[in-house]
């Protein structure tokens, strides 16, 4: 539940500086703040991740691989 209430304390603020730019519209939560969350969610478990290598992320972008 921390994670939530972080991305809406956050997505709030992000809306407090940037709202006038935006157009009436439903939006998703701006992947650098969602991703921030999630890094320092990690970080108060002790828990570290890898990053992908250029080979990992060209495989997760794609939709062509593993299909056959």
């Amino acid at each position: 539940m921390d994670m939530s209430f972080s991305n809406q304390a956050l997505s709030a603020e992000y809306l407090s500086q940037e709202g006038k730019t935006l157009k009436p519209d439903v939006y998703l939560v701006p992947a650098r703040i969602d991703n921030l969350v999630a890094k320092l969610k990690l970080e108060s478990m002790g828990i570290k991740i890898d990053k992908l290598t250029d080979e990992q992320k060209q495989y997760s972008e794609g939709w062509t691989e593993g299909t056959s």
